[in-house]
């Protein structure tokens, strides 16, 4: 405790004092990111895209939105309007997929854009008031905010800036789960929505819900997405309808046209920690976190994308989805394959933090990079030495793997597997 007089503390000017408060902590920002929350694409055909991402990955449909009725768009013009909202588990939705003409309509992209089909990546923070804090400090650093309140379906608070690399980032706190019915909110329920963000401090969720049942809304007629595909395969002593079970999305893995920018954006801006740098083909590659992961988010060179004959049409390199173990990853891929999905084996040197890996391309050519573990980074905050990690092919995979440091480690998935 300081034996500071309360007059002589005020008339103090430090850097510490010009510092922001989260919960009690001084930070460099009024929010703090704790981990990758969700992401989505946008492609030209969502209807071819749907069943990969549904049947093959093992997606639950959580809700769907009309784009062209929501901004008055001409179906004739623009094509068919319904976006996805997708989860793995009990969050309404890990991943988006929606139709890239809206968004292409919507958000008029420059010339230097118009491969962005990113349509959001998401970053949970701790608190309501982290968001609504955000938003004024993060239009004070030049940040474009293209829309903040609440998102619906799903009820999560959140202010949406666009980085210096022209992707769409959010902000938000919290997202509703669905629970052992499978079903998400009843559309009813969304009277309750806000566009702007929230005088603190707000009702929580559960008074909202409870106010619904006041009214005599019926919390059942929720949307209930069931798995097309029958439950034959023995995954961990549970019967699934694929050998394997996504337990996790991220990293996001991008093409960036000006490097600089983007790090500046994910580091200095949202706050993400650098945890390594490395040279591929004479190319400087940037991996940030969020949290004990090597990285949540993994900045690579425009210039090698067709260098890894990866789509020119979007700066995807990849978005991430680790399943439960290594015997999952390999009948993930034998699986994937008999699918008809093409598979794709990148160098190991691309993917520090992660060994045995692969992609798998979408209809509309974007990749998925499936995986099993991540290196945690301990409290030095150092990762791995390079010399030390295990060097392997990863075009010739094994049978079964010795156990290392960050198996099994890392974000746990919560709940049942199905």
């Amino acid at each position: 405790m300081s034996n500071r007089t309360k007059l002589e503390l005020d008339s103090l000017t430090t850097a510490d004092e010009l510092k922001n408060v989260v919960g009690g902590v001084r930070l460099d920002r009024p929010f703090c990111i704790r981990r990758l929350g969700h992401f989505g694409i946008s492609v030209d055909d969502v209807a071819a895209c749907l069943p990969f991402y549904t049947d093959v990955l093992g997606f639950a449909v959580s809700d769907t939105l009309d784009f062209n009725q929501f901004f008055g768009l001409d179906e004739n013009v623009v094509g068919p309007g319904i976006g996805y909202l997708l989860r793995h588990g009990a969050e309404h939705h890990s991943f988006a997929l929606f139709p890239r003409r809206q968004m292409m309509a919507i958000a008029e992209p420059s010339a230097d854009m118009l491969d962005i089909t990113v349509n959001q990546i998401t970053w949970q923070v701790g608190s309501l008031r982290e968001v609504v804090d955000a938003f004024p400090w993060l239009a004070q650093q030049g940040l474009d905010i293209v829309r903040q309140g609440r998102d619906t379906p799903g009820s999560n608070w959140h202010c949406y800036p666009r980085g210096f690399d022209g992707n769409i980032n959010e902000l938000y706190y919290g997202i509703e789960l669905i629970g052992w019915n499978g079903r998400s909110k009843p559309q009813e329920i969304y009277s309750l929505t806000n566009d702007e963000l929230p005088k603190l401090p707000y009702v929580s969720e559960a008074t909202e819900v409870q106010q619904a049942m006041a009214k005599g809304l019926d919390l059942n007629t929720g949307v209930f997405w069931k798995d097309r595909e029958p439950a034959n395969y023995d995954v961990g002593g549970i019967l699934l309808s694929r050998p394997f079970k996504v337990t996790r999305v991220g990293p996001v893995r991008l093409f960036v046209k000006n490097m600089a920018r983007a790090v500046h954006f994910y580091k200095d801006v949202l706050g993400l920690t650098l945890t390594e740098e490395i040279v591929w083909s004479g190319h400087s590659c940037y991996f940030l976190r969020a949290n004990t992961e090597h990285h949540s988010i993994a900045l690579y060179p425009i210039a090698i994308r067709e260098e890894l004959g990866l789509s020119p049409e979007n700066t995807l390199m990849g978005f991430g989805l680790q399943v439960g173990d290594y015997a999952q990853l390999r009948d993930a891929v034998i699986y994937l394959k008999k699918r008809g999905a093409t598979i794709r084996y990148l160098p190991q040197e691309l993917f520090p933090g992660i060994d045995y890996s692969v992609l798998a391309l979408d209809p509309s050519g974007h990749a998925v990079h499936l995986y099993y573990c991540m290196e945690q980074i301990g409290w030095d905050g150092k990762p791995c030495p390079n010399e030390l990690r295990v060097k392997f092919d990863n075009e010739n995979w094994p049978e079964t793997v010795e156990l290392r440091a960050d198996t099994f480690r890392g974000e746990a998935f919560l709940g049942p597997l199905g």
